[in-house]
């Protein structure tokens, strides 16, 4: 009876804090979300942000299960500001939920520094590798159906690089190495940051 109080305690306690924790990072991130940096060598309509990076720790600290849920709600709120019809949310969130799914399951097995950073990374790579197919079956075409013309958005790629042909080939060329850096970058900063963080997330101090 005391073992099973003593877990059924625990488990309350991890769920307080998963809610808490999840509510807190995503609300961090949904700032973020407007810090956003123009790149010159990317189109306009692609920002920098590092509104990935709460979610990434909550990956961390809670299971990919908090980093995705962290990545539904920000974009959820976002988009009653969205200037974009929702289209750039949408990205957002099917990239960001790939990166930090990765991340967590991998960090999720073993709990150390290298795993940490192995999962950043393999995220990172991950998530470059879907941006393809994902902006070129799902994310530009809503695009299109919101009224962007294609030749618009290929003339932005072509303003940077006018040998681009095609959008599939921008894609390769502007999306995936940018979206890997990216994630790096996230990786990079929450490997800095997770240990300072990780007592205070996960009730220890």
């Amino acid at each position: 009876m005391d073992n099973t109080t003593n877990i059924t305690k625990t488990k309350s306690k991890f769920n307080a804090r998963f809610i808490a924790g999840t509510a807190m990072l995503s609300a961090v991130a949904f700032i973020l979300q407007y810090i956003e940096i123009a790149i010159p060598i990317m189109p306009a309509f692609i920002k920098f942000d590092f509104s990935d990076l709460p979610a990434l720790i909550g990956a961390f600290a809670y299971g990919p299960l908090a980093g995705v849920l962290i990545e539904l709600i920000k974009n959820l709120i976002h988009c009653a500001f969205s200037q974009s019809a929702t289209v750039g949310e949408l990205s957002n969130f099917i990239l960001g939920a790939v990166f930090v799914g990765t991340a967590g399951v991998i960090y999720k097995n073993k709990k150390n520094k290298t795993t940490a950073l192995i999962g950043g990374v393999v995220g990172s790579v991950v998530m470059g590798l879907v941006c393809i197919p994902s902006n070129y079956f799902v994310v530009y075409p809503v695009y299109y159906a919101a009224g962007f013309a294609e030749e618009a958005v290929l003339g932005m790629y072509q303003l940077i690089l006018p040998g681009v042909k095609n959008i599939l080939q921008c894609l390769v060329i502007f999306n995936l190495p940018f979206t890997i850096v990216k994630g790096l970058l996230s990786t990079v900063i929450t490997m800095l940051v997770y240990k300072h963080l990780s007592p205070i997330l996960k009730g220890k101090n």
